[in-house]
């Protein structure tokens, strides 16, 4: 039978002040003794509760549970200034097993090919282009097999031998982006939209010769139409069946910097991304280079130089690769040291501090979309 037991909140202890106000915290016990992320916390705790994410059970003799975290971040706008002070709860999915907590787990997001054609569809045609945030996305995926987890830290109800048995997703399950996907999926498809056999995360939507794009990462939503007025409906319908934030038009994203020039052109840049990457490599302040890679570079797979942080290595192509987004003047020689994630050599380290070195000269470089003519192929050109 299930048990119902009042689960509240519990209030911050007196702590010495550890001037949190853009540090994030590395435990409950620090977030507690600042407000600001004691405010975020119960911000998280009731958006849980509201969402009836789970119901407290006994657990059952041949179930497991898994364990959960809260995780501290604070919210940087493109400039770099506090956005915000975010604490979310994430469940320990590593500890799950597939057949048992869930099957299924593939989620897709939207191509980068796919973002810069309907950019360019959107500024040739002058259309809006808005960007909506989804609050707590992946509570509203719903669960098909039983998950359960330990009552979180700050959140213990009077009986702590409960846990809680999910009837939503939550942030860290393995299943969890596949959920939430198939929720928006089905609700976007109730509205009339239809999704694209290239790309399933574009769905468009047309109505008396007027049309509507949009797109998916994650929580992320973009979204261009010939009508403002279809738009803003579209965005009031979403609104009734998830909890969304209208952003305005589009100026940062997963990243990435959106400016739209008085010329009518779109330059899409990664500056801050670039800086970020530059300062966890310290090399913020490193000399630039004028090309990506040095002439006549080889590298090969064999040598006595061995990383011994291969963590990093891989850490920084991986963000390399993502940088190639609006940067593919780079795309060779980041494919070139991708080819070394398994063995990387000191050398080919040193092919990765190159590029930044380049990258750290030309932080303001982008892709400009220029309006195309309406009878001519769509342009897409490197702004160096």
């Amino acid at each position: 039978m299930k048990t119902r037991a009042k689960s509240g909140f519990v209030q911050p202890k007196r702590y010495p002040s550890l001037l949190l106000t853009h540090c994030e915290p590395k435990n409950v016990k620090q977030a507690l003794s600042d407000s600001n992320w004691h405010a975020s916390m119960r911000d998280e705790f009731d958006a849980l509760q509201k969402n009836h994410t789970w119901d407290l059970f006994p657990l059952p003799p041949n179930r497991s549970v898994i364990g959960c975290k809260l995780v501290f971040r604070v919210k940087e706008n493109a400039d770099g200034t506090l956005n915000r002070f975010k604490a979310r709860l994430v469940a320990m999915g590593f500890h799950q097993l597939q057949g048992f907590d869930f099957n299924e787990t593939f989620s897709p997001v939207i191509k980068p090919f796919t973002i810069r054609i309907i950019l360019c569809l959107g500024i040739t045609y002058k259309w809006t282009i808005q960007q909506l945030d989804v609050n707590n996305a992946f509570l509203n995926g719903t669960l098909d097999e039983e998950v359960y987890m330990q009552q979180p830290q700050g959140f213990e109800s009077s009986d702590p031998s409960l846990v809680c048995k999910h009837n939503k997703a939550l942030y860290g399950l393995k299943h969890a982006p596949r959920q939430w996907f198939e929720r928006l999926k089905a609700t976007l498809l109730n509205l009339g939209f239809t999704d694209s056999k290239c790309d399933p995360s574009l769905f468009t939507y047309a109505k008396n010769k007027q049309i509507v794009y949009l797109f998916v990462y994650v929580d992320d939503i973009i979204v261009t139409s010939s009508s403002s007025d279809l738009v803003l409906q579209l965005v009031k319908k979403l609104n009734s069946a998830f909890s969304l934030k209208h952003l305005g038009d589009l100026d940062y994203f997963l990243g990435i910097e959106v400016k739209k020039q008085s010329d009518g052109t779109l330059l899409l840049t990664q500056s801050k991304y670039l800086r970020d990457l530059l300062s966890k490599t310290n090399m913020l302040e490193s000399n630039p280079v004028s090309t990506p890679m040095q002439s006549k570079l080889k590298l090969t797979k064999t040598g006595p130089d061995y990383m011994s942080d291969t963590f990093q290595f891989r850490s920084v192509v991986g963000a390399l690769q993502y940088d190639t987004i609006t940067r593919p003047e780079i795309s060779y020689v980041v494919n070139k040291v991708c080819q070394f994630m398994a063995h990387p050599l000191e050398s080919h380290w040193q092919a990765v501090k190159h590029i930044l070195h380049y990258l750290k000269g030309t932080l303001d470089y982008g892709l400009c979309f220029q309006p195309a003519s309406i009878h001519h192929p769509l342009s897409v050109k490197s702004l160096l």
